[in-house]
C-alpha cells in the first residue's frame, strides 16, 4: 500500500497524542537498544531518541516513502531508520519493542504479539497501541459506500477492518500468558477537527488508503465525494468544529529481570 508522509503527518499532533500516552507507561530507565516498529515518518521514532539519549533506538517501517520522509529529519547520534517488514521481527536483542498504530494492517497480528511477548528479555518492555474505533461511523460508512451497487466489485475484498483489531481482554491474556507483567486499557479521545470535510480529510491520511490504492485518481475522487456526504451527515459541523470520537486501545508488558 502507497502511503503518503505529508497527508498522514496532517494531523501530526492528534495522532501523535496515543503514542505519548503509551509510552509515558514503559518503566525503563536507560536501556541499550529500542525499536519503533511500523514507524511512519519517524517524528515519534524521533521522541524515543530524546527520551533515551543513551540508547540507540532504530525506526523499521515497510514503506518506503515513509522511510524516505524520515530519513530527511535532522539526524541524532542514537536514531536511525531502514526499511523492512515488522512481521519478520525477531524479539530478544531490544529492551524496549514499541508498535503505534501499524498492527492494525497485519492479518493475524495476535500471533505476532505472542511471539515477540514470549521473545522478550528479562528486564525487558513491550508497547503497543492500535485503533479500536473500526465501529465507529466513519469506519461503518467507508465500509458501507465501498459495498455498494458502484464500488463492490472494484473494491471487493479490499477493506478488513470488521476483524482489524481484538479488544482488550484479548491483548491482556496474550501478555499474561507470556509470563509478562501487563497493563492494558482503551481511551477514546474526544477530538475537534476544523476546516471543511474535516473527517474526511482525517481519514485519508490512513483509513482511505487502501480505497485510494485500489481506484484510480478519477475513481478516487468519485468514492470521496459520496463517502464525504455521507460523513458530512455523521458528523455535523459546529461553531467549535466538527467532534470525532477518536477511540485507541493499549498494551504494555514487561518481563520481570
Amino acid at each position: 500500500m502507497r502511503w503518503h508522509p505529508a497527508l498522514y503527518g496532517h494531523h501530526a499532533g492528534l495522532r501523535g497524542r496515543p503514542f505519548m500516552d503509551l509510552v509515558g507507561r514503559i518503566g525503563h530507565d536507560a536501556p541499550r537498544s529500542v525499536v519503533d516498529l511500523g514507524c511512519g515518518p519517524g517524528d515519534l521514532t524521533e521522541m524515543l531518541a530524546i527520551r533515551w539519549p543513551d540508547a540507540a533506538v532504530r525506526g523499521i517501517d515497510a514503506s518506503r516513502d515513509m522511510i524516505d520522509a524520515a530519513g530527511h529529519r535532522p539526524p541524532m547520534p542514537n536514531l536511525s531508520f531502514e526499511a523492512g517488514d515488522l512481521r519478520h521481527y525477531e524479539p530478544g536483542g531490544d529492551d524496549v519493542v514499541v508498535t503505534n498504530a501499524a498492527l492494525q494492517w497485519v492479518p493475524g497480528h495476535q500471533d505476532l504479539l505472542a511471539a515477540w511477548a514470549e521473545g522478550l528479555s528479562a528486564g525487558g518492555w513491550l508497547a503497543m497501541q492500535v485503533p479500536g474505533n473500526f465501529s465507529a461511523p466513519s469506519h461503518t460508512l467507508l465500509r458501507l459506500h465501498a459495498a455498494n451497487e458502484r464500488w463492490k466489485d472494484r473494491l471487493h475484498g479490499v477493506l478488513r477492518h470488521d476483524d482489524a483489531v481484538g479488544e482488550p481482554p484479548e491483548y491482556l491474556h496474550i501478555l499474561l500468558s507470556a509470563g509478562l507483567e501487563a497493563d492494558v486499557w482503551e481511551t477514546t479521545y474526544q477530538q475537534v477537527l476544523q476546516g471543511e470535510d474535516a473527517v474526511l480529510d482525517w481519514m485519508r491520511g490512513a483509513g482511505l488508503r487502501p480505497i485510494l490504492d485500489a481506484l484510480s485518481a478519477e475513481e478516487g475522487g468519485e468514492f470521496e465525494a459520496g463517502y464525504g456526504e455521507l460523513l458530512r451527515a455523521a458528523y455535523p459541523r459546529s461553531g467549535h468544529g466538527t467532534v470525532f470520537g477518536f477511540r485507541r486501545l493499549f498494551a504494555v508488558g514487561y518481563r520481570a529481570a
